[in-house]
């Protein structure tokens, strides 16, 4: 069941917390909303839930507007990010609980409760209580929760933030991988990049009360519309330049650190300035490059091993430092002190408005 918000507003105080905002997410879709604390995602997400009134606008589940009904008659599964389980419920008790307000009893309910289960890999602890079970296991038994009403609409608030980063990875994988094969159109809540990343169907990157851009991971990592998102999702060296030259392929020559690169450019016609974006791991250090290419001379001036990468600074020629990440044989082979170029793919810069 697809989600369309529609000229959406919630106020507090006085205050737009959301602005206006227009969305559709696609039945089946995993979508994520990004971004930092206080951009407006939780608070979106509870009104997708019923938890908080809409000030204007209008949410619909497929045509259904959902606007006024109340959380318990949206038919949704909420995972929130404290697990939210009753401590002097057992876990199949807490599985049952979504079932029970809706009338099951019996053996036939808690044939759910235990397929359920099973499915998260946890049909061995039905008869224990929260408090014996480790943080990822009560994710777990919270997702089971979720999934065991068959709703419609899956809500998920920052449910891996209270893991460690081994455990975060498992449960993502869990969740991905049950939400796939349940085709249930499922709001995910972030601020963790990579889990948007590696999850999403969809990202809605958010930015005070609005989505600053929308799209799949790759547009989102590899054509930034703002330097917000650059700069949000993913390391980024965000440079103020100017075009020299405007081309009508929708390439431009940027001058920096002493030399001309091409880069793709995405400035209205006549505009000259902006901001070159380029990510650390698509430039790439040799101690020579050939004449034809995009070769932008420095010096090493920091260095990091972090094992199968390592992370450089570079000092321009006009003092510019960038960012340089290196992978593969030798990666850290420069030392600080040493004279280098960095080389990127026209394909792989961008100009984007300041």
């Amino acid at each position: 069941m697809g989600i369309d918000i529609k000229n959406l507003s919630v106020n507090y105080g006085g205050m737009d917390v959301i602005s206006d905002l227009s969305l559709t997410i696609p039945e089946g879709c995993f979508f994520t909303l990004l971004g930092p604390s206080g951009c407006g995602k939780t608070t979106l997400l509870r009104t997708i839930a019923g938890f908080v009134q809409a000030s204007k606008g209008n949410l619909y589940f497929q045509s259904n507007d959902v606007t006024r009904l109340p959380p318990h008659r949206r038919n949704i599964g909420m995972v929130f990010q404290d697990y939210a389980l009753f401590p002097d419920k057992t876990v199949a008790e807490n599985v049952a609980y979504g079932l029970r307000a809706r009338g099951e009893s019996g053996d036939a309910m808690m044939k759910k409760v235990r397929h359920e289960l099973e499915h998260v890999g946890l049909g061995h602890v039905m008869d224990r209580h929260p408090a014996a079970l480790s943080g990822g296991q009560r994710q777990r038994v919270a997702l089971a929760r979720a999934m065991v009403i068959k709703p419609q609409v899956l809500l998920m608030d920052e449910p891996l933030s209270n893991l460690d980063a081994k455990l975060r990875i498992q449960i993502r994988e869990t969740i991905a991988d049950l939400q796939r094969e349940a085709n249930i159109t499922t709001v995910f809540v972030t601020h963790d990049q990579e889990e948007a990343l590696s999850m999403s169907d969809q990202i809605g990157v958010m930015n005070k009360g609005k989505v600053e851009q929308l799209g799949t991971p790759k547009e989102i990592y590899s054509t930034p519309r703002t330097a917000y998102v650059a700069d949000f999702v993913g390391a980024a060296n965000r440079i103020d330049v100017s075009i020299s030259d405007a081309n009508a392929d929708g390439t431009a020559h940027i001058q920096l650190g002493g030399a001309s690169i091409l880069a793709r450019n995405t400035l209205p016609a006549a505009t000259r300035d902006g901001i070159l974006i380029m990510r650390p791991e698509d430039l790439r250090l040799s101690a020579n490059a050939s004449a034809e290419a995009q070769a932008l001379p420095g010096t090493v001036v920091k260095r990091q091993y972090l094992g199968g990468k390592t992370s450089y600074k570079l000092a321009l020629a006009d003092d510019t430092v960038i960012s340089v990440e290196s992978h593969g044989d030798n990666h850290d082979g420069f030392d600080i002190g040493t004279k280098v170029m960095a080389t990127i793919d026209p394909s792989k810069a961008v100009v984007i408005a300041s």
